[in-house]
């Protein structure tokens, strides 16, 4: 690990204090020119006692704006130091995590997965336009039926046609006959260039999508494509899981790929990233935010800088052996439901690196659904899944008694 480490209570706390020095301070600094303030006092008390000791807590009442992308050209000044912190947690993810080269990657904490994968199309859209003169109606999306609705909302908002590929029921596997059959006909009516989205860890299974199975048959047809990795839920259980994937940088064909901090690695809500490779963002460019030193190469513009520095807490509490060993813990714990499953002959789909376990819902009554909280892929009668996500908060004992009621269920 090049950048990834585990720091004491001391240094983290030093750390951020420090970055917030090399921040405006609205509470003692004359600065005249920011429609920006620290968070309001007569809400947000600045001087509470326990905030000397919460470096994220203190964040959050600094109230910085990451606004921007701060691996591409300048940043606004008054910010320098919660900038660099998001600077630091992009090495570990985009180095230390997924294999990219020092210094030949952009990306930034975007507010979510869903802007993530949405800023990922928004790119390779005005890739093709910009590079090829593409028009709205040759460029395509392509991902299993399996990929999160941010890819359609994406679609809807781009105005670019989305191309569904089926997957098998039992397997949750990208039918190969089918996504050649699709290209085959998009080409023939039009399409020239596409975005093919690939899943490492899907919201309702976590299946894994092989990329090269895109990859394989675009290549086959001569098209022109980007390859992005939806890795929202899975980017931080996968690549510690799975030693030998392949699923990152070190593959010359993957363009991107977005992560979720606020799902496996228990960020605040709003917390997701987008890294990719260099000499795509600036596709995106807002050469109208002229106000902004640097400009903007973002979807949603403004953004807390406190979204950053909670990661960079997390990251550098656990570092990176910490953090194997936290999944490796969740992943004893889903071989330990699979295996009360199987004991019962129950039906489930999981991928082996995973910690999701998706269960034919024909095996579960809706009562036990209902106790446990079970998430359905359908909230209708015509629903075939539940899902169990095995979660820091999920123990043994949760499991037991889940799997003792389930056993009075098929008895009776």
């Amino acid at each position: 690990m090049q950048f990834w480490k585990k720091l004491k209570q001391d240094q983290l706390k030093n750390r951020i204090q420090e970055a917030l020095k090399e921040n405006v301070n609205f509470s003692k600094d004359t600065s005249l020119g920011y429609p920006a303030s620290k968070l309001d006092g007569k809400v947000f008390y600045d001087d509470a006692p326990f905030l000397r000791d919460a470096p994220t807590l203190q964040t959050y009442v600094a109230n910085p704006n990451n606004i921007g992308c701060h691996t591409f050209g300048t940043s606004e000044k008054a910010f320098n130091g919660t900038q660099e912190i998001e600077r630091e947690v992009l090495n570990v993810l985009a180095v230390d995590i997924f294999n990219a080269k020092e210094k030949e990657f952009d990306g930034y904490i975007a507010p979510g997965g869903t802007e993530a994968n949405i800023q990922a199309l928004w790119v390779y859209r005005n890739y093709f336009m910009h590079h090829f003169n593409a028009k709205l109606s040759e460029i395509a999306i392509l991902t299993s039926e399996d990929t999160h609705y941010s890819i359609p909302k994406g679609s809807n908002l781009l105005q670019i046609d989305w191309l569904k590929i089926p997957v098998a029921f039992d397997s949750r596997e990208i039918q190969k006959d089918k996504l050649d059959q699709i290209i085959a006909k998009a080409i023939l009516t039009g399409k020239k260039y596409f975005i093919a989205v690939a899943n490492m860890g899907t919201t309702m299974f976590g299946s894994v999508d092989d990329p090269s199975i895109y990859t394989n048959i675009l290549e086959k047809h001569n098209a022109n494509y980007k390859l992005h990795i939806d890795g929202a839920y899975g980017g931080f259980v996968y690549p510690f899981s799975n030693k030998l994937s392949e699923i990152n940088f070190n593959n010359s064909k993957i363009s991107s790929i977005t992560i979720d901090a606020h799902k496996m690695l228990q960020a605040p809500y709003g917390t997701g990233i987008f890294i990719c490779r260099k000499g795509l963002i600036e596709n995106v460019l807002t050469k109208e935010a002229e106000y902004v030193e640097g400009m903007d190469l973002t979807l949603c513009g403004s953004r807390s800088g406190a979204n950053a520095v909670a990661v960079w807490m997390i990251l550098f509490t656990y570092g990176p052996h910490g953090w194997y060993e936290k999944i490796s813990i969740l992943q004893m714990r889903t071989h330990f439901l699979c295996s009360e499953l199987d004991k019962l002959g129950i039906k489930y789909f999981r991928e082996p690196y995973m910690n999701i376990v998706t269960i034919h819902s024909q095996n579960i009554p809706e009562t036990i659904a209902e106790k446990y909280d079970l998430v359905p892929q359908q909230h209708n009668k015509h629903n075939k899944w539940y899902k169990i996500v095995l979660m820091d908060h999920v123990e043994i004992e949760h499991l037991t008694t889940f799997i003792n009621e389930l056993k009075i269920s098929i008895h009776e």
